[in-house]
């Protein structure tokens, strides 16, 4: 891929340079040339033919972060070092991941 894009930007210099060299050429036209002839199309191409590559690299790096993800929920629920005797002074008020059950009775209407 990228051989294809040194040899296009190579013919499109060689006919910039024509351009502007050229007695009935400009710079602006060789400019125009390069810039709209080579230049953007093969942005446009490079973009279009790394997509697989940015879409593969993307699921691979949503892969790792699942699986670390995994890796710390798996960690959380083995007791290690301190955790290992909860009577002992735990920092997290509620670690069992469960919501708080209902602090106030809820009211009941009058007979």
């Amino acid at each position: 891929m990228w051989i294809v894009a040194a040899a296009w930007l190579y013919v499109t210099v060689m006919m910039a340079l024509a351009e502007a060299t050229s007695p009935q050429g400009s710079v602006l036209g060789a400019v125009i040339t390069l810039v709209f002839y080579g230049l953007a199309p093969l942005a446009l191409v490079l973009y279009l033919m790394g997509a697989p590559a940015r879409r593969k690299a993307l699921r691979a790096a949503e892969a790792r972060a699942h699986a670390q993800h995994l890796a710390e929920q798996a960690d959380k629920g083995r007791p290690s070092g301190d955790d290992a005797h909860p009577g002992e002074g735990s920092t997290q008020p509620d670690a069992g991941g469960l919501p708080a059950g209902d602090a106030i009775p809820p009211e009941r209407k009058e007979p």
